[in-house]
């Protein structure tokens, strides 16, 4: 009996309904209509209406379903919040009010519905692998020769290619192995980033294919690897939320391979599907003040402990003192005002300081243990190693 009671309460938990938003969580200056104009997002909206963007499916009143497969809004429809019930909603008014005019007769292209979040920031990144496992290229087909042994390829250039069988597709990317991703906290090895080299095209089948390049963002050699082109992906049917599971992730590298980013840029996190993560799931990011990366701006910026030193060209000379501004009597404990220009060096504790949050990104690409993610907003630089968790 005392096991049946146990098992009804965990069924009845896991059906409780989401939290309703409330008044508080209401941003100071939401409207109580807005019209959705061309250019807007989903983040955007919600964000006229709430302070944590990422509670819009409690304020639309959606389950998990609907989340995933959410109404879609288009421009002109007018979104409006209603205070009169108990709890907030928000629902959604259609207008189809035409109005006539003289014109030449034409058919109008199908208005398409706001995105989540700007697709001009991530559209590139949507088709293209981005992290590939050690030996997925391994079995790729692979550039075997290039025609007149031309050193560098470009659009509109012939190579020739081995491993395409006939009836895999006419239509390949191009990609060279890029840097491992590292997890820092255990130093596993979660996969490697691809470096998106190009598209090309079959023109002819056999135990070495003809290809074309057709695009060519970056220069392909003899030696890059072919993969099937994807399908276009859709990013329009998602709602931004946070995650139900705990997420304790780290910002592992930068798209650029950029030690500090900002609003808009991309990232990568070492934690993805098999961590319970899904594409829409918002993460705030922190800084933990007590790591080596901060301790690390505490030194020269560029000196033998910084980013750039590189023991394999000894010769090159770096700084290797310490900031002389950061030890001098200026930030002294007795300060610029005093009669005295004294460093009071006067030993002071050192708690452990807590992580500051300051910023969000929302995933747009779940791999099966790495994601990637744009920085949706930040005040102040996002880091390599930084920690990405639950808002």
């Amino acid at each position: 009996m005392g096991k049946s009671i146990i098992s009804l309460i965990i069924l009845c938990s896991w059906a409780l309904p989401a939290p309703a938003a409330t008044s508080a969580d209401l941003a100071t200056t939401a409207p109580d209509r807005y019209i959705v104009v061309p250019g807007d997002t989903l983040w955007d909206i919600a964000s006229r209406f709430l302070k944590d963007p990422w509670r819009w499916g409690e304020l639309w009143k959606m389950n998990h379903e609907e989340i995933r497969n959410p109404h879609r809004i288009y421009p002109g429809d007018v979104v409006v919040l209603d205070r009169s019930a108990a709890e907030l909603r928000i629902r959604l008014l259609q207008t189809d009010t035409v109005k006539l005019s003289p014109t030449v007769r034409s058919s109008a292209l199908a208005v398409a519905p706001v995105p989540t979040i700007p697709l001009a920031d991530i559209e590139p990144f949507l088709s293209k692998p981005l992290v590939i496992a050690q030996n997925q290229l391994a079995t790729a087909p692979r550039i075997v020769r290039t025609q007149e042994n031309r050193v560098a390829l470009g659009t509109g250039n012939i190579a020739y290619v081995q491993g395409i069988a006939d009836g895999q597709g006419a239509y390949w990317h191009l990609f060279r192995a890029g840097p491992a991703l590292v997890d820092p906290d255990n130093g596993e090895a979660l996969g490697y980033e691809a470096t998106f080299l190009g598209e090309a095209k079959v023109i002819k089948y056999g135990a070495v294919s003809t290809i074309e390049i057709v695009k060519s963002p970056l220069e392909i050699y003899a030696g890059d690897h072919l993969l099937p082109a994807p399908p276009d992906a859709i990013l329009n049917s998602y709602v931004p939320r946070a995650p139900e599971k705990k997420i304790d992730a780290r910002i592992i590298a930068s798209y650029g391979g950029l030690y500090e980013v900002g609003t808009k840029s991309i990232v990568a996190i070492n934690k993805g599907a098999r961590d319970g993560l899904e594409v829409g799931h918002v993460l705030a990011i922190f800084r933990n003040l007590n790591a080596s990366t901060y301790r690390l701006r505490e030194s020269a910026l560029w000196g033998r402990p910084g980013l750039i030193y590189d023991e394999k060209n000894p010769n090159t000379r770096y700084v290797n003192e310490p900031l002389i501004t950061r030890a001098a009597p200026l930030y002294g404990r007795v300060g610029p005002f005093s009669s005295r220009q004294q460093d009071n060096r006067t030993s002071l504790p050192s708690p452990p300081l807590p992580d500051e949050r300051y910023g969000l990104l929302m995933l747009f690409r779940v791999f099966d243990r790495a994601s990637y993610a744009l920085i949706m907003n930040a005040n102040r630089p996002v880091h390599v190693l930084d920690i990405a968790s639950n808002p």
